[in-house]
């Protein structure tokens, strides 16, 4: 077969941007979203060739590992290896009437380079990217509400302090006190008497 083949664009301002970050990250997803009917009414599915169709899957699998997510390398040397096939056997592959980078084609990435992007691919990356946002957001809520619950029962059954609960603003006010004046510090009795001690004073 021919010579290996690097794609790479030079000065190209009319390459799409990729519209993820390199700096985002999917390390802990293990489950791709996937859209079962569309797959199988896609042109891709219906045309390619059955080893294709494989190959092409584990494409799209493989790109969410990949930096940025949801993006290929245009090294051909670098797909063959990422499908455990020989160069030669990847090159037969793409001269085949559907080929294994069916729907995909060039972007230029935030860190530099250019990759090849889906736009399937694309989509479910960033719906990954929505989830994990709001889990991150979910867990960071709970945390702020266990918080906000134990530093409430130490001020009214070991402090004997209940009476500040009075102010309904009075414990996100002291608890937002502690996170700038004691961050992460555990929050045994002695400090949060003595934080409050002075925040009193600071609220004259």
């Amino acid at each position: 077969m021919g010579a290996e083949r690097s794609f790479t664009v030079v000065g190209d301002n009319s390459m799409p941007s990729y519209p993820i970050s390199a700096e985002e990250r999917l390390d802990s997803h293990f489950f791709i979203q996937w859209n079962l009917k569309r797959w199988r009414k896609s042109e891709f599915r219906q045309l390619a060739e059955p080893d294709v169709g494989w190959y092409g899957f584990q494409l799209f699998c493989e790109a969410h590992d990949e930096t940025p997510v949801g993006t290929l390398p245009t090294n051909e040397r670098l797909l063959a290896k990422a499908l455990g096939i020989t160069l030669e056997r990847w090159q037969q592959l793409c001269e085949r009437d559907i080929t294994p980078l069916h729907g995909w084609y060039k972007v230029r990435c935030d860190n530099g380079e250019v990759r090849y992007a889906h736009n399937v691919v694309t989509e479910v990356a960033e719906e990954a990217l929505k989830s994990k946002r709001r889990n991150a957001a979910d867990a960071e809520n709970r945390k702020v509400a266990k918080q906000l619950k134990d530093l409430e029962a130490m001020i009214k059954e070991r402090i004997g302090a209940g009476q500040l609960m009075n102010n309904p603003m009075f414990l996100d006010r002291f608890n937002a006190f502690l996170e700038e004046h004691y961050p992460g510090k555990q929050r045994r009795e002695a400090l949060v008497r003595q934080a409050l001690n002075e925040f009193m004073e600071a609220q004259g």
